[in-house]
Formats: structure tokens, sequence, C-alpha cells
């Protein structure tokens, strides 16, 4: 039976990409390198931290790769301010508080820093739905990796067999079923050439997964998944 649901931010809560997208590109300028489009797509799901590792070792540049870090932040964080496009995914908000409602543990695993975390959530009234946030950027391990995914379960209080995923990144998915948990894929409108092949199911309207639809198909299908 479904118990906890385990969220993603950025692209399935938040539309932050477009913000991501003009920090990141502010900080490449910044260190004039230039990355390209099928580039930048595979950094997506992807911490912060790490991203700048690939990209400091891809273009050999002296700079340790927490100054890229900070860089970006600081262009994020203005942005944050300023940006009047910055609003939460169609229908997220209603699909929160659908899950609040039947009594579901809502978990946040995202790979956003925990500052942008609580801005974000703070900014948008959505800490009373959650009982735990989890920022990839604290832990040693990022998406791909299922350490997020597998310390969101723990910290939901339910197993695995009784928790689900809700990602839009490769990945994030490949976080999701490396933990062995069942992972709803959605088709989010700023994450481009993503592959959803290995979720469970796939969506592109959050009104699929209210409750009332997702919970007997879960039950269906993960009786059939092997934990």
């Amino acid at each position: 039976m479904l118990k906890a649901v385990l969220f993603d931010m950025d692209g399935v809560i938040v539309d932050t990409e477009p913000l991501h997208y003009k920090a990141y590109f502010g900080m490449f300028d910044h260190y004039q390198i230039e990355v390209s489009a099928k580039q930048y797509q595979s950094f997506t799901g992807q911490s912060t931290i790490n991203v700048c590792r690939q990209l400091c070792e891809f273009f050999e540049l002296p700079n340790p790769p927490q100054e890229l870090v900070d860089k970006k932040r600081s262009i994020f964080k203005k942005l944050f301010k300023s940006d009047p496009d910055l609003d939460l995914i169609e229908g997220v908000r209603e699909l929160i508080q659908n899950y609040h409602e039947a009594g579901l543990t809502l978990v946040l695993a995202s790979s956003a820093s925990m500052g942008t975390i609580n801005s974000v959530f703070e900014r948008f009234d959505l800490n009373q739905y959650f009982v735990e946030k989890l920022s990839g950027a604290d832990l040693k391990a990022s998406k791909p990796h299922p350490e997020i995914f597998q310390k969101a379960a723990q910290s939901s209080g339910f197993g695995i067999e009784n928790c689900m995923v809700i990602e839009d990144s490769t990945s994030g998915i490949k976080a999701a079923k490396a933990a062995q948990i069942y992972c709803v894929a959605f088709k989010s409108p700023n994450s481009k050439n993503q592959d959803y092949s290995k979720a469970d199911k796939l969506i592109s309207n959050f009104s699929d997964i209210h409750y009332s639809k997702i919970n007997p198909y879960f039950n269906k299908s993960n009786s059939r998944i092997k934990l």
C-alpha cells in the first residue's frame, strides 16, 4: 500500500529550471567556457557541485569546483528575488494537498542546495505538507546514486515497498530505481531529452496520479516488482 511519496523539486514542484539555466550560463560566461546544449542537458538532476567538478575536469579549469558553485549560486539568488516568472509547476499544489489530505507522508529529495529548497518552500508555503526535506548537496553521492532516495524512504518511516518517487530527470529516475523504489516520471516541459524508459509510470499531468487513481495502480504494479 502507498504510504509515502518522495518528491524531487526542480521540474516537479517548482519551475526553477529557467532560472538555473540563466544562472549556469551566466557562470559559463564568467569563466569563458562554451557548454553545448547536449552537455548542459546531461546535467539535469545532478547537484551543482557534481556539475562543477565535471566542468573543471572537462575544460581543465584551474579554479576549484566550489568557486564555480558559489558564482552560479550568487547569480541564481539574484534571479530568485527578481525574476517574475518563478512559479510552481501547474497542478502540483493540488497534488500535494491531495496526498496530504489522504494521509500520505511527503518527503522532499532534491539535488538543490538546502538554501534554495528553503527559499522555495517559504515562498510557496509548502513546509506544512512535508515531514522532511533532504538536499543532495549535503550527501556524499549525487543522483543517479540512490543515497538520497534511500535516506528519504528512511525519513518517511516506511519501507521502500510503501514509497513512491516523482522525478523528471534521467539521473533522478535512475536513482529511484537503484534504490528499488517505484518511480513516476513527470514529463516536465522544462526538462528536455530525458530518458523515462526506466520509470514505472510516465505522466504529463499531475491529475493522473491523484491518490484515488495512483493507489490502486501502485498496488497492482508494485506487487509485480521484486523488492
